[in-house]
């Protein structure tokens, strides 16, 4: 509804709205006038600056509750290891009781095609998702298949990690950033950009995700072509690197010395690696830019469970719970994790949406890579 449009009863309709700007409200004589029109839209615009407030705030978590406790259960998909969120959902219960979450995990591009399935039949099995594939959330609110909801919290997200409408926004920063063996690679050898990985003593060493069937692993290679040109793929791969697919293996294969560098290392898994003890540590390059790609996460409008749904996002998103993630929150309020500086003092390449929805590009990309390395053999896991 539009209250006002300028003219001599501005002023009295903005106020009544609690506008600071306030509209000239004199006529070219001077005169003050409240016109007909005014004094018949004058009551509509009250209640509906009445009712905005209102309307803007989503309900409390207290609310949203005791609405779940009538749904009982949610269920939620996770693109990457289930142990995180396993987690979480164990300290969700236990200041939800009475509310059950099943979570299950895959690679993103595996669970978005079962969500597929289940909206072409008719029968969705599940509430929301965490996926890295952010295309997907993209394609589903443009198919009105997200519920938009804003929970508290969601305008301290970074702009360009969040729906503008709520139908999906982002719960963590990932950083794919250099790992390496701390028994196999000695400090003054330690990798500072990605020339570095071309030399010979990492011969048979390095390990990485296969760039065509991993999202965010393309997103790094085609920034490392971008700048060095598709003569480093060739050099690369004459160093007989490795392929597996998930970063969890990749990151277990260095912490467990099978091998000795990455180059696609992602912060969450290496770091989980790190705080078992294991000899791995993460660097970051100085003289190239860190992919940084996002777990976005939605609620689906046919969500069996919608309340149960929006208590968790809700919960989830809260400060509290995404300091103790273990990874970048999206928030611009919270720390980043233990050790790690801010996201933004990092050299970060994070135009991650705007890549990944460009189809013709990623099309070409994951031919050309998927010829350097063949299809993906090397089945990875994410426990």
């Amino acid at each position: 509804m539009r209250c006002w449009n300028g003219g001599p009863d501005a002023d009295i309709l903005a106020a009544t709205a609690g506008l600071r700007y306030r509209f000239p409200k004199t006529t070219s004589t001077g005169e003050t006038l409240m016109s007909a029109f005014t004094r018949r839209l004058l009551p509509a615009c009250i209640a509906a600056a009445l009712l905005t407030p209102a309307a803007a705030h989503a309900e409390t978590v207290e609310q949203l509750y005791e609405k779940a406790k009538a749904e009982k259960t949610l269920t939620f998909y996770a693109g990457g290891p289930t142990a995180p969120y396993e987690a979480r959902i164990k300290a969700f219960q236990e200041k939800f009781p009475g509310i059950q979450v099943s979570v299950e995990g895959g690679f993103s591009n595996v669970l978005n095609q079962k969500i597929e399935k289940q909206m072409a039949d008719g029968k969705l099995a599940v509430d929301f998702a965490f996926f890295q594939t952010v295309q997907d959330f993209v394609n589903w609110k443009k198919r009105g298949k997200l519920l938009n909801f804003k929970p508290d919290g969601f305008d301290r997200i970074i702009p360009n990690l969040r729906d503008p409408d709520g139908a999906y926004m982002a719960f963590a920063a990932i950083t794919i950033a250099y790992a390496y063996n701390t028994n196999l690679v000695k400090p003054e050898g330690v990798p500072k950009s990605a020339l570095d990985f071309l030399k010979p003593e990492f011969a048979g060493k390095l390990i990485s995700v296969y760039p065509h069937d991993d999202d965010a692993a393309l997103y790094l290679f085609h920034i490392i072509v971008q700048k060095y040109g598709w003569n480093w793929m060739d050099r690369y791969m004459a160093n007989k690197p490795h392929f597996i697919q998930g970063h969890l293996p990749v990151a277990r294969a260095i912490a467990d010395g099978k091998m000795a560098a990455t180059l696609d290392a992602t912060v969450t898994t290496a770091g989980g690696q790190k705080r078992m003890g294991k000899p791995i540590e993460i660097a970051f390059s100085e003289a190239d830019e860190t992919p940084v790609f996002t777990v976005t996460g939605g609620i689906f409008k046919d969500a069996p469970h919608p309340n149960a749904a929006k208590l968790f996002v809700s919960w989830y998103l809260q400060a509290e719970q995404q300091a103790r993630l273990g990874t970048f929150s999206a928030r611009t309020d919270v720390a980043p994790p233990a050790g790690f500086k801010p996201l933004t003092s990092y050299k970060i390449a994070n135009n991650f949406r705007e890549f990944i929805t460009d189809d013709r590009l990623i099309a070409d990309l994951r031919k050309r890579f998927e010829a350097y390395t063949g299809p993906a053999v090397n089945k990875g896991g994410v426990r």
